[in-house]
């Protein structure tokens, strides 16, 4: 059986790992190399970044903490976050990165996430997707969410793992920060129309709610969260403990 895997999500602006609700109000937390060395010993399977800012302010992704962070930590990187052209993704995957995520990029050009698969590998190809319910559909944002795109989300992710995408990671603007639970009406309608690994983002409170994602929503690969790791409101090691002992597979190793 395929183990789930639990992945903190750092999202840093001017250096420093900042986290906010619904994608504003953002506070300081933490250095992002001192952080990404904590959830790797803590039994993190994962690490994503997002320089949040990169393509609102339409400048390229920061590299120096990047190639820090993979000189001290041994699990993989997501990294994303300005990613427009072959350029950036090679720039990303050269100073460690395992996989890039890209969503404003490929919004502005489709034939990108192609590109990159077909240079890279299906796996290396991360499309990332900030969604929000309008007029009760579901839209895909772009800038960091600022900008209504139009686009109807399940169709778009659709078609971005059909141009070659192997991953998607699925923010649920409605629910980010709020820490009422994972969206899961918006989950299952993504696990249901891909078959590519979904990794759920927005609105972990409690260990409960990894327990109802993964029970509610059986194709979800992946539960990712940010503010209650970063807090200390769940403990990687406890969470994992939980999820175990309710029957659900993860992975857990000596650190």
């Amino acid at each position: 059986m395929i183990t789930k895997r639990i992945i903190p999500c750092l999202d840093v602006r001017d250096g420093r790992v900042v986290k906010g609700v619904n994608f504003k109000d953002l506070a300081d937390v933490d250095s992002p190399v001192a952080l990404a060395s904590y959830y790797s010993d803590a039994g993190a399977d994962e690490l994503v970044f997002y320089d949040i800012t990169a393509s609102a302010e339409g400048r390229r992704i920061f590299t120096d903490i990047l190639a820090e962070a993979a000189r001290r930590v041994f699990i993989p990187l997501t990294v994303g976050g300005g990613v427009s052209s072959l350029f950036d993704f090679e720039r990303v995957l050269r100073c460690g990165a395992d996989k890039v995520s890209v969503n404003s990029g490929a919004i502005r050009d489709p034939s990108l996430i192609g590109e990159a698969a077909k240079r890279y590998g299906d796996q290396c190809v991360v499309i990332s997707a900030d969604v929000k319910r309008v007029n009760g559909e579901f839209r895909v944002f772009a800038r960091g969410g600022r900008d209504d795109t139009g686009l109807e989300a399940v169709e778009w992710i659709k078609r971005c793992v059909g141009n070659g995408a192997g991953e998607v990671v699925l923010n649920s603007m409605d629910t980010d920060g709020v820490k009422g639970g994972f969206d899961l009406p918006m989950l299952r309608a993504v696990c249901d129309a891909v078959s590519v690994p979904v990794i759920a983002s927005g609105g972990a409170g409690k260990v409960e709610d990894f327990v109802t994602l993964f029970r509610e929503v059986p194709g979800i690969d992946a539960g990712l969260a940010a503010s209650v790791f970063h807090f200390g409101e769940i403990k990687i090691p406890d969470l994992k403990a939980a999820l175990a002992a309710e029957g659900i597979p993860v992975r857990i190793g000596e650190k």
